[in-house]
């Protein structure tokens, strides 16, 4: 089930976010420690995957140059390649589309299996730097002070 994060399942939302970073880790990936609360934060707008009551995965996102962006997208393994990040991208399309947005931004490792070519295989396409605005821009600059651009990374887009 797809639903509104509730107050009640930020401990839930951590763990999950917490959880799906370990997938980097397993990879070789060295990323500064990340503290999901502060992702939290600073979005608008942040959905859960339900799994027999647990929350096991979130989508959470912004409004970037009036566009959705997608800040963070994330599913525990243990529930991970049956569906449930697919569902969330799914669900804030539809959502970024009732909104009046034309389009759902995003930020990820390029070559990563699990990160661009996942984003590829569900619509969405490089955005040329060109295209950018200044949203997107600050956000690129924002995540490279971070220290997160330990691989190649790439920004995407997709219509709604």
């Amino acid at each position: 089930m797809i639903r509104e994060m509730r107050r009640h399942d930020t401990d839930a939302v951590v763990a999950a976010s917490l959880a799906a970073d370990t997938l980097f880790e397993r990879a070789g990936l060295e990323l500064p420690p990340d503290d999901p609360r502060e992702m939290l934060d600073h979005v608008e707008h942040v959905l859960v995957a339900e799994v027999d009551g647990s929350v096991v995965g979130l989508a959470a996102t912004i409004v970037l140059d009036g566009a959705t962006h997608v800040e963070q997208l994330a599913v525990d393994p243990a529930h991970g390649r049956r569906g449930v990040g697919g569902a969330l991208l799914e669900r804030v399309c539809a959502e970024a589309a009732v909104r009046g947005h034309d389009r759902v931004t995003l930020t990820t490792f390029r070559d990563l299996p699990w990160n661009g070519p996942w984003y590829e295989r569900r619509g969405f396409v490089a955005l040329p730097r060109e295209a950018w605005g200044p949203g997107l821009v600050r956000q690129w600059e924002t995540e490279e002070e971070a220290g997160i651009m330990v691989r190649p990374r790439v920004a995407m887009s997709r219509g709604v």
